[in-house]
């Protein structure tokens, strides 16, 4: 069977935060003495997935 996929849409700040974190997580874990490489692959996967772009419509609860 195979495994679910999920998919997850950010906009550049949100990018960027998640970055930070996955490098702030990856230098936490070479400071522990701990590998680091599924956290690699999560930084590649992240900077390597392609950006779509979406509208985005606001309804500020207007009747």
């Amino acid at each position: 069977m195979r495994e679910q996929k999920f998919h997850i849409y950010l906009d550049s700040h949100e990018r960027t935060i998640l970055l930070h974190s996955l490098v702030e997580l990856k230098n936490q874990l070479l400071a522990q003495g701990r590998y680091a490489d599924c956290v690699d692959e999560l930084i590649f996967k992240v900077t390597g997935a392609p950006l779509k772009r979406l509208k985005v419509q606001h309804d500020c609860g207007r009747v």
